[in-house]
């Protein structure tokens, strides 16, 4: 039987600069080189050998890579089972706000010392962004809340995050920021959409929203969403359109926010309370 090697790239028209690889290989082999990008991966079944920072690797199921910019590296599947593996390549320039929203100081870029991680954080998001971009109905502000999330971990794992003291008064502009969020609930708004009603760079907004709120502007628009669907759901209003008119792409991506936050389906949860 010819040997299986397959290689899908995959990008959202939401995330510039953004690229997911989903590869299978049994016989073939990288030749050392380096990207611009910083490049993300999870080895998913087999063992992923490779050479990188003067050292040899074998990431098993489950092992986190990172490279950084710029790093030499190779790659082949180390084992008689097929490798498969997820990798996203993620330009610098994309990740500069959101790294500046972290704390990172003004012309550094995070570097990770450690090419082959046992990160479950790390691991969790980078899976979970892949399906987001898998699925071409994901919304606008949940690819960025992921990628956000990834943007975390690297600054976490370079030892460059800053957390910004607490604000001590709440800015009106941030209000601005919320009541524009509250009244574009339904629409498939971005980040950049919502520090442009608040008048600000998208990284000042991001850090100073999460300073004030304790929360990110991604996670507190599904937050919202997700407490306008429940209010919904309690008058009885048809599950379908509740996801069409909080926002959601679809019934099933209404589901998985709504679980998350809840335990339960957004039907299970109507059959509840309408007891």
């Amino acid at each position: 039987m010819k040997p299986d090697n397959s290689f899908q790239f995959i990008t959202s028209p939401h995330l510039a600069g953004v690229t997911l690889l989903h590869a299978t290989m049994s016989d073939f082999s990288y030749d050392k080189h380096a990207h611009e990008e910083y490049a993300i991966g999870v080895t998913l079944k087999g063992r992923q050998d490779f050479f990188c920072q003067r050292a040899f690797h074998r990431s098993p199921p489950g092992g986190v890579l990172v490279f950084n910019p710029e790093d030499v590296h190779d790659g082949c599947s180390g084992d008689v089972q097929e490798l498969e593996y997820r990798m996203f390549y993620v330009h610098p320039e994309v990740l500069i706000p959101q790294f500046r929203a972290l704390g990172v100081r003004q012309g550094l870029l995070p570097r990770i010392s450690d090419t082959l991680l046992d990160d479950m954080v790390l691991r969790q998001q980078a899976l979970m962004l892949s399906i987001l971009m898998e699925n071409p109905a994901t919304t606008h502000i949940e690819l960025e809340s992921g990628l956000f999330q990834l943007s975390h971990s690297l600054v976490r794992r370079s030892g460059q995050f800053n957390e910004p003291p607490p604000a001590n008064r709440t800015d009106t502009l941030l209000l601005l920021a919320k009541e524009y969020i509250h009244a574009h609930l339904s629409q498939d708004i971005s980040i950049d959409d919502i520090a442009c009603a608040a008048t600000m760079s998208k990284y000042h907004f991001i850090r100073l929203f999460r300073s004030q709120f304790g929360i990110t502007p991604h996670q507190y628009v599904i937050n919202c969403r997700i407490n306008h669907a429940r209010k919904a759901l309690e008058t009885g209003e048809a599950v379908t359109e509740v996801a069409v008119g909080c926002g959601f792409s679809d019934i099933s991506h209404l589901n998985r926010r709504f679980k998350r936050s809840y335990g339960m389906t957004p039907k299970q949860y109507q059959l509840q309370i309408s007891r």
